[in-house]
């Protein structure tokens, strides 16, 4: 036994009441912050005096397996490289030069 109040799931409010010189402790709907776990009352937005807000659709399903533009981008500089279009290391031409020649093979 730890001596703190537990609820469903063991996740407290961590706010800090000064005026009172102890944390809050609430169990109820208790969600992950940057600040901490916090209540209702004791959100970002509820001690700034904002309104919560809603939640919304969140990410797209496939917003991690969409390619990015700078890994087009890459291709192109490796083939820059290879033609000496672009400057680089003596053995970062060579092995670019390699590789492109493996792949005429």
């Amino acid at each position: 036994m730890t001596g703190r109040p537990e609820g469903t799931d063991g996740a407290l409010c961590g706010h800090w009441i000064g005026a009172e010189r102890r944390h809050c402790h609430s169990v109820d709907v208790v969600r992950p912050y940057l600040s901490g776990l916090r209540c209702p009352l004791h959100t970002p937005a509820a001690l700034a005096g904002r309104p919560e807000t809603p939640p919304g659709p969140g990410w797209p399903a496939a917003a991690w397996t969409t390619p990015s533009p700078q890994s087009a981008s890459a291709l192109f500089d490796q083939r820059a490289v290879a033609s000496g279009k672009r400057r680089s290391s003596p053995h970062v031409y060579r092995a670019a030069q390699q590789a492109v020649q493996e792949r005429k093979s």
